[in-house]
């Protein structure tokens, strides 16, 4: 069983240590995470340090690949750049918790977490690093673009496309054929029956354009809270 590491030891950490715990794939090491004191304990796992510590850590430890557990899409695509700049090469592994379900064709990147309760159907694209949170569902013949990711028991019907980076946010469902560009957020409980493009936000029912985002905006209010406050921390990993 391969030793692996999580990159993260926020709530969302602890849920992708679920997932790698019940998947039992992988042999879960501890955590990496540059805001949390090296040696604290999360979920019974210990914090290793943080990305600078890599080198020595996958020496010591015999480790052998991770995953990204940070929710926010542009920020956990940071953190990633930030690993390979440390480690190129370094092995993304993914997560798919025993009680998803993953039909036929289906095609899977690196880096993803695909949480209980999710639904990928045949034929349908993940690229990498994303995340499909619990209860979302990816109907037939869909794609999602790097970074992209689907919040709790949102829906994407058959043949949708996400962009890179998108969101489609808490309970959203997108009818089949959409396409929704790259760097925008579909926001809670919206029902998008037309196509959306690049850099913007839209909710309502129907889902109405809202406004234009800058890339790498944050939409997650713990996200906000955590990595905003204090940019300086934030440009020391990233």
């Amino acid at each position: 069983m391969h030793n692996v590491i999580i990159f993260g030891a926020s709530s969302h950490g602890s849920v992708v240590l679920d997932c790698l715990e019940k998947e039992d794939k992988f042999n879960v090491i501890g955590f990496v995470d540059s805001f949390k004191p090296k040696g604290s304990l999360v979920n019974g796992y210990q914090v290793l340090g943080s990305e600078y510590d890599l080198p020595y850590l996958m020496s010591r430890l015999n480790i052998e690949g991770g995953i990204v557990a940070v929710g926010d899409n542009w920020i956990r695509k940071k953190v990633v750049d930030k690993i390979l700049e440390i480690i190129p090469g370094f092995n993304f592994v993914n997560t798919i918790h025993p009680k998803a379900i993953i039909g036929k064709d289906v095609v899977i990147g690196s880096g993803n977490v695909i949480m209980p309760g999710a639904i990928v159907n045949a034929n349908s694209i993940l690229h990498d690093f994303c995340i499909l949170n619990s209860n979302s569902i990816l109907e037939h013949d869909c794609e999602i673009g790097d970074y992209a990711s689907l919040a709790p028991s949102s829906c994407c019907g058959g043949n949708v496309f996400v962009g890179s980076f998108s969101s489609i946010c808490l309970g959203a469902s997108v009818v089949n054929g959409i396409e929704i560009g790259e760097h925008s957020v579909i926001g809670a409980g919206a029902l998008v029956v037309s196509h959306f493009g690049d850099k913007l936000i839209a909710y309502g029912s129907p889902a109405q354009f809202v406004r234009s985002r800058e890339i790498g905006e944050p939409y997650l209010s713990t996200i906000k809270k955590r990595y905003f406050s204090n940019l300086a921390s934030l440009e020391d990993i990233v």
